[in-house]
């Protein structure tokens, strides 16, 4: 049994939590909060036998074999480092860092460790996602691309109201394109590889944050456009065009329901099963590199990713 200490009390913690009980070899040991009280109201929640003040404590109980950092952006670096000096394997909540070097930097340390350091980015180990993978073939030569994640945070109304919130905060690594944004960017990374090039704009607001954006990826043969958004919401699907046929998907992160339509033919719906709860799927994949799994290539995605997060973040947002 691999005993996870979760860092952070937050709703992704919970739903993290809730996946772990549905995968058989792992279970949730401790909550670390700087507030005691709040680690044992949140443990209390999600029936965590134990709590731990602060990361340092968590990492030292003899219950805790790997943790779960679910902490704001801007601290996952130091947090991981800390693990890894420990020896205690890191599923770190994405965006692991803000930046691709900080990443680098990070795997460096956990392979010279030999420790085990993945994302938790749950499209990359998702059923969907493999299914769309496993169709691409049918589509011909790929020529146009088009991902997206947009959806409306409740907590703009925060920012609307003139209040601050650390999804929304620069200063907490918060905004558009690293909460959301790089959803679409991982799954364009594993479904075709790191584009030749990327170009793209981002929309502020009043939080100091970027709200929205978009990016043009550039690869041999096709391009890929890519769409994010936490202040509005969208219907629009997500496309992968072919010069044999088209394959759209309700979701981008999670898809459940997709069309593959023939050139000239009749469109065939394919429904995708899968977990309610979409972490499944990355904490399997965690406990399986706790048990020896290669993640080399999960690093390498992650790394793939900040560097396009990087390229846009570049620009300023209007």
């Amino acid at each position: 049994m691999i005993r996870i200490g979760i860092v952070g009390t937050s709703s992704i913690s919970e739903r993290l939590a809730d996946a772990v009980r549905q995968v058989d070899g792992v279970a949730v040991s401790r909550v670390a909060s700087r507030d005691a009280d709040r680690a044992r109201a949140f443990a209390d929640t999600i029936g965590a036998p134990g709590t731990a003040v602060g990361l340092d404590e968590l990492l030292a109980a003899d219950d805790v074999d790997a943790v779960y950092l679910a902490s704001p952006n801007s601290v996952h670096v130091d947090q991981v480092e800390r693990a890894l000096d420990a020896s205690i394997p890191v599923l770190v909540e994405k965006p692991a860092t803000l930046t691709a070097a900080d990443w680098d930097a990070l795997v460096a340390r956990a392979r010279t460790r030999d420790v085990v350091l993945i994302e938790a980015m749950r499209t990359a180990y998702d059923p969907g996602i493999a299914r769309v993978q496993a169709l691409l073939p049918r589509l011909g030569r790929i020529r146009r691309v088009s991902v997206r994640y947009e959806k409306r945070s409740a907590r703009y109304d925060l920012v609307l109201a003139g209040e601050q919130t650390n999804i929304f905060d620069p200063a907490m690594g918060g905004g558009a394109l690293r909460d959301l944004g790089v959803y679409p960017l991982h799954a364009l990374v594993l479904l075709f590889g790191e584009p030749n090039g990327i170009q793209g704009a981002r929309v502020g607001i009043a939080s100091g944050a970027d709200g929205l954006g978009s990016a043009l990826a550039r690869y041999d043969g096709f391009v890929a456009d890519v769409a994010w958004s936490k202040i509005t919401d969208t219907a629009l699907p997500s496309e992968i065009q072919g010069e044999e046929a088209s394959l759209r998907t309700d979701a981008i992160d999670a898809p459940r329901r997709l069309v593959l339509t023939p050139h000239g033919g009749s469109a065939e719906v394919i429904e995708v099963e899968a977990p309610e709860n979409t972490m499944v799927g990355e904490v399997e994949r965690f406990r399986d590199a706790v048990r020896g799994a290669d993640v080399s290539a999960d690093q390498d995605r992650t790394a793939a990713t900040l560097r396009l997060v990087d390229a846009v973040a570049a620009e300023p947002a209007n």
